[in-house]
């Protein structure tokens, strides 16, 4: 007998992949019977189970296309047994299959979720299989539909985050250049906590920060921000030099999500009129100074992590020699990268290299960054996993 009573019908001549599984939640076994002999009748290319109760179809729900609910079982009934077949059905279309010929009630019934609202003596089996196919590509349009909302509202969310993260330089002073970069990692699309800015507080005073906040996603990048925007706080407030990374390492202590999240930060203070930069570092790879030709990384103290053990980092104070100089800040996803497929990092020894080829004394200061990424990238073999941020701030000839 073809469908029988909670059991499955299937065509050998008919490939599976252009079959349906539909779930008939029905207590009567004649009007069960009946369904299965509507679909049969034309051809359907439907399997069909039969769950006699709410509780029954809650254990064979799992892989179904749709679910045909009467709106009479014994464990349910009306509207009620519709809402909680609607919490369990998860991607399944769910049709109403029930001798009510309420048209009130149809309305409510598909306001409440359900695909379609069908009368019993009311459909043959070509409307019956029309209805259910139907059914199911309504539900797989809607469920594509809010896929497709939830990535748009990502992208928004991402897209806020990061011009939190990557504001504007604040500063008016044309005795230095600040150029900007920022390039997310591989993984999935998901914005890190990588942030920079820049703040002017004086004609002859500028303040720079590069920081990361370790992890990515969401709450990662939401707390970039905050240190950042923080950062600038400070900054503006005309807090005390050594008082900013400490007052900034209490906002990620107060403000993370789990215990161990921690951040890394490089803040510089440039004294233009005197020719000087104070640097420190708190877990931070250190800046490149490019001067006189060389290359060299700023010797200041490593520092600790923001987050683990709360001391106050080191300051270092540096004199440029000349007026023709630049200082690379970065993230540690520039470094991160592998070279020539080794296990072994480019880190600072290896990006100090590539700003020492002969090969960038062509590339104009603004496109240096992104000259440095499109080099790590090949040694890499690929993209590089982690974000990039870097900052660089250049004056006179910048080298």
């Amino acid at each position: 007998m073809p469908y029988p009573h909670g059991g499955l019908a299937r065509h050998a001549n008919l490939p599976p992949g252009e079959r349906l599984r539909v779930l008939l939640v029905e207590d009567d076994e004649g009007d069960a019977f009946l369904v299965g002999e509507l679909l049969a009748e034309t051809n359907s290319m439907i399997d069909l189970l039969v769950a006699t109760s709410l509780r029954e179809a809650r254990q064979r729900i799992g892989d179904v296309d749709c679910v045909l609910l009467d709106l009479g079982l014994p464990d349910a009934q009306g509207l009620d047994g519709l809402r909680r077949l609607l919490e369990m059905s998860s991607g399944a279309a769910v049709c109403v299959l029930t001798g009510r010929t309420d048209e009130h009630l149809g309305v409510v019934a598909v306001a409440e979720g359900a695909q379609d609202y069908l009368v019993k003596g009311q459909v043959d089996g070509v409307l019956l299989t029309r209805a259910l196919r139907y059914a199911v590509e309504r539900k797989r349009a809607d469920e594509n539909a809010r896929r497709l909302r939830e990535v748009e509202l990502r992208q928004a969310e991402s897209a806020r985050l990061e011009r939190g993260l990557l504001p504007q330089p604040l500063m008016t002073t044309d005795q230095v250049a600040v150029h900007t970069f920022y390039r997310p990692g591989r993984h999935a699309a998901l914005i890190g906590g990588d942030f920079f800015d820049v703040v002017q507080t004086h004609p002859d005073r500028l303040d720079l920060i590069v920081g990361d906040v370790c992890g990515h996603g969401v709450d990662e990048a939401a707390l970039g921000v905050e240190l950042r925007v923080a950062w600038r706080a400070l900054v503006l407030a005309r807090v005390p030099d050594d008082e900013v990374l400490p007052a900034l390492e209490q906002v990620l202590m107060s403000e993370r999500r789990l215990q161990e999240i921690f951040a890394t930060v490089a803040t510089v203070r440039l004294d233009l009129d005197a020719n000087r930069a104070t640097v420190r570092l708190a877990g931070h790879p250190p800046p490149l100074l490019l001067s006189g030709g060389r290359v060299a990384p700023v010797p200041a103290p490593g520092g600790r992590l923001l987050g683990v053990r709360p001391r106050r980092p080191i300051a270092y104070d540096l004199e440029f020699d000349t007026d023709d100089w630049s200082l690379l800040m970065y993230t540690d996803g520039l470094i991160e990268g592998r070279v020539d497929a080794g296990d072994e990092r480019l880190d600072v020894p290896g990006l100090s290299g590539l700003l020492g080829e002969p090969a960038n004394r062509s590339v104009s200061l603004p496109e240096l960054p992104a000259w440095l990424v499109g080099r790590a990238e090949q040694l890499n073999g690929g993209p590089l996993a982690d974000d990039v941020a870097m900052l660089l701030v250049t004056r006179g000839g910048g080298r």
